[in-house]
């Protein structure tokens, strides 16, 4: 079966990758092994009559361009926005945060200093944020490449250009700095802190004080929502519904998908990637672009010899871990929180529950010693709160995305003798702040980061793909040399969160990994 194109995986990278391929006429395979396309981005009826997300679960990446180009909104997807962003219980009171000046009011209602931080605090994210934003659509300056990687140097150069000495110093501390020492410069209350933290290190195996931690933070705000900037909402019907508008899109554009179809092999002819084995038959194309994580490809699909010893040295020490474990849960009533028992727009927020960045600090240290965190940090959803399509009338179901849960246990510990208890742990921490909700659960389903590995092929548990951290970013993702989306064998290309920009439901990389793979279809830059 001969593609010009084959594509490892349908994930919305995978789907995202194939469709503008098609569009370009080219004959593409988008081959997945589950019997679902989505990735990570699906929607489960988890129990009779309850939806939700299974892993991804909220959206705001989701590349503006993409969502334009693939007409995704036409193929059925509808992004509604939360009421409030967030809310985050504390002791004895609570923090709101939201669209029309609520973040601001709040924080000045806890302390009056914070209000002036916020405002700082925001006009440095002026500066810093629209610098990533230029450069989620396009591959970093490849290191090494001499005059081919000119192109993208000067275009690096040019967008620094312009900044002044202090914005580039604003610039550098992001780049480098913990989300705790940017937080404790701008503000005094722990729940202001707390508030902003969470997103460097969510889906991060870290402490709000480790270096690089003020990147992934970054990394969680250059998106929007129903064309509102940094806003986040709910894709209606599920992440799914955007896995299948996604999928609906490539095969309008002409490309093919299969289902049940696990990639065994990647074949490697004359030094170059030939094709690929699915379902013991030979699938023959002259590019061949994986979704999956980079250290899965080359550890378990390309074959050994295939790459320089140092390539596969690289990936094989590729740092997966995210120490993330996700439920969803089955609920016959609404949570009533402590601080603010009433049922109201709160709900539709993202709830977090970690009230300081020392919070987050310990429940690192607490899964570094024993394996999970004593106290883990828990953001809460409850999209039937937006969307009555997940649950039957006056129930709800709820995502629960909980840090930190380490992938290897210590102590030969096993996931599969330890979920259950991790997760009643799970729902004792909710029902501390929200009192009977460990009584409204009616059903879960839970993932592991075994379970996170095993299902969704995330090594390591890591929905990243691979961590965010300062040695696996921008022209080092996945490594040096190959940050143009091409791999270190000719013909192989990279479409997954394990390229650049990295992790989230963006759509990014396979954008980008698609413009690689025509560039090199031109006759003045193909290789081999």
């Amino acid at each position: 079966m001969n593609h010009d194109a084959i594509i490892i995986g349908g994930g919305h990278n995978g789907l995202t990758c194939a469709f503008y391929l098609a569009k370009k006429g080219l004959k593409v395979a988008v081959l997945e092994a589950q019997p679902v396309v989505g990735g990570a981005a699906v929607t489960d009826e988890f129990l009779p009559g309850f939806r939700n997300s299974a892993a991804s679960y909220t959206v705001s990446l989701l590349q503006p361009k993409v969502i334009r180009d693939m007409a995704l909104e036409r193929h059925g997807l509808r992004v509604v926005l939360r009421k409030v962003d967030n809310f985050l219980p504390g002791d004895g009171d609570y923090l709101l945060s939201g669209r029309g000046g609520l973040t601001r009011k709040e924080l000045v209602r806890h302390c009056k200093a914070d209000g002036e931080g916020y405002d700082r605090y925001m006009a440095e994210l002026e500066t810093v944020v629209p610098l990533i934003r230029k450069w989620l659509l396009k591959a970093p300056p490849e290191v090494g490449s001499g005059i081919a990687g000119l192109p993208s140097l000067l275009s690096l150069a040019r967008d620094v250009r312009g900044l002044s000495t202090d914005e580039l110093r604003i610039v550098h501390e992001y780049a480098t700095k913990s989300a705790g020492d940017i937080l404790d410069r701008h503000f005094r209350g722990d729940l202001a802190k707390a508030l902003f933290g969470f997103d460097g290190v969510v889906g991060n195996f870290a402490s709000p004080y480790t270096p690089g931690t003020a990147y992934v933070l970054l990394h969680h705000l250059f998106g929007e929502a129903a064309g509102v900037p940094g806003a986040w909402g709910h894709a209606v019907g599920g992440m799914g519904s955007i896995t299948q508008a996604m999928a609906a899109a490539a095969r309008e554009a002409g490309a093919d998908i299969l289902l049940n179809t696990p990639v065994e092999e990647v074949i490697v002819e004359r030094g170059r990637a030939a094709g690929v084995v699915a379902g013991g038959k030979a699938w023959r194309a002259t590019s061949i672009i994986a979704g999956v994580n980079p250290r899965l490809l080359f550890d378990r699909l390309v074959p050994k010899g295939a790459v320089d010893l140092a390539v596969e040295r690289h990936m094989s020490g590729w740092s997966c871990e995210s120490a993330t474990f996700r439920m969803n849960v089955a609920l016959s009533e609404l949570p009533r929180f402590t601080v603010l028992p009433k049922r109201g727009q709160h709900l539709t927020g993202g709830v977090i529950l970690a009230p300081s960045l020392d919070s987050m600090d310990r429940a690192f240290l607490d899964a570094k010693r024993d394996g999970w965190s004593q106290e883990p940090i828990v953001e809460m959803l409850i999209p039937s709160t937006l969307d009555d399509s997940l649950a039957p009338k006056g129930k709800h179901v709820a995502s629960l995305f909980c840090q930190h849960f380490r992938f290897q246990l210590p102590g030969g510990r096993s996931w599969d003798d330890e979920r259950e208890k991790a997760a009643d742990h799970v729902i004792a921490t909710v029902d501390r702040h929200a009192p009977g909700f460990a009584g409204s659960v009616i059903g879960r389903q839970i993932h592991s980061p075994l379970d996170l590995e095993r299902r969704f092929g995330l090594i390591g548990g890591d929905i990243f793909h691979g961590k965010m951290g300062l040695d696996q970013l921008f022209s080092a993702r996945p490594m040096i040399g190959a940050a143009s989306y091409r791999l270190p064998l000719r013909g192989l290309y990279l479409c997954g969160s394990g390229a650049h920009p990295g992790g989230g439901v963006t759509g990014a990389p396979g954008h980008n990994a698609a413009q690689a793979v025509l560039a090199d279809r031109k006759p003045w830059r193909r290789r081999g």
